[in-house]
């Protein structure tokens, strides 16, 4: 049976935020750029002890570090919310040694994608506490137009957000379906099956995002994902904007024909293109675990039903 939900307290203005890396190691000049653009936000930046860390091949540091640097920023009363800096892999390294009842009794906003998938849905299915799959600091935060500032601020603030095409979100298959957000990486989630930290899919409004996957590799992990029954009560399905996902010389609508062809036997609805996770520009932010509502019977939207945090 799932955990109840476990919303974080909004945040004030002048919040603290710890910024960690619980896998790959980030560039300096990344993580720099993009506290600095936090700062600018008005948020106090406080650093994971081995945030700019750098273990043998490619992590941040060693599993116990990592996950030390998870413990220590939830522990914190003073640490108000919790950004990591990018993705890369070593999540699933850490998963065995969570502490979930710590994690319950200090809920914050926690910000990832990529990697950090297995560990947020982790903690959502295990504790209930709300994801925010959404901006990283050496990810996003670092460029420009890296982030979508109205939904970072509504997911922190207690608001809501409606996302539309203005957010990428394009009607592959019409129908409107209320149900929980949730989803992640799909290379991810995928890597995932057959373990005890597999994702909890059914019943849920399914995000599924990817970078760089080749139409048939989708195709394959769709396919796993239906083998392994992940599919199954799922109610709607939302893609990201699957970002560079092309086969070279491929017709440029491969990807999509493929997705209806996979799922000719889904009934629910379909979107495609909403800009959160690996994404161009302008991260959204999405809150995995509240409920939402995909319409698109007409100009189509995903509506958040309830805040993510509490006031």
């Amino acid at each position: 049976m799932a955990p109840p939900l476990l919303k974080p307290a909004a945040l004030r203005p002048g919040a603290r935020i710890a910024v960690i890396a619980p896998a790959s190691s980030a560039k300096v000049e990344r993580v720099d750029s993009g506290i600095a653009a936090l700062r600018s936000l008005g948020y106090e930046v406080v650093e994971g002890r081995h945030l700019r860390g750098r273990s043998p091949q490619y992590f941040s540091g060693t599993v116990e570090e990592r996950v030390a640097d998870i413990h220590a920023v939830f522990a914190d009363p003073d640490i108000d919310a919790i950004i990591c800096s990018r993705g890369g892999y070593g999540s699933n390294y850490l998963l065995e040694q969570l502490d979930f009842n710590l994690v319950r009794a200090n809920p914050k906003p926690f910000f990832a994608y990529s990697d950090m998938t297995v560990l947020q849905n982790c903690l959502l299915d295990r504790t209930g506490l709300v994801s925010f799959h959404g901006p990283m600091v050496a990810g996003d935060f670092f460029r420009d137009d890296g982030v979508d500032e109205a939904s970072f601020a509504a997911a922190l603030s207690g608001g809501t957000a409606e996302l539309s095409e203005t957010e990428g979100l394009r009607t592959l298959r019409p129908g409107s379906v209320s149900g929980t957000l949730y989803g992640g990486c799909l290379s991810i989630i995928v890597s995932a099956l057959g373990t005890p930290f597999a994702a909890e899919t059914e019943g849920k409004l399914l995000f599924l995002e990817d970078v760089a996957a080749k139409p048939y590799q989708i195709d394959r992990m769709l396919r796993q994902l239906i083998l392994a029954g992940k599919l199954d009560g799922v109610k709607g399905i939302v893609f990201g904007e699957m970002l560079d996902c092309v086969s070279t010389g491929s017709d440029a609508g491969m990807l999509e024909a493929m997705i209806l062809r996979v799922l000719d036997w889904f009934d629910g609805p379909i979107a495609i293109g909403l800009r959160s996770g690996h994404v161009s520009r302008a991260n959204v932010t999405l809150a995995f675990g509240i409920e939402a509502e995909l319409d698109l019977n007409g100009q189509p939207v995903l509506r958040f039903l309830e805040p993510a945090v509490r006031n």
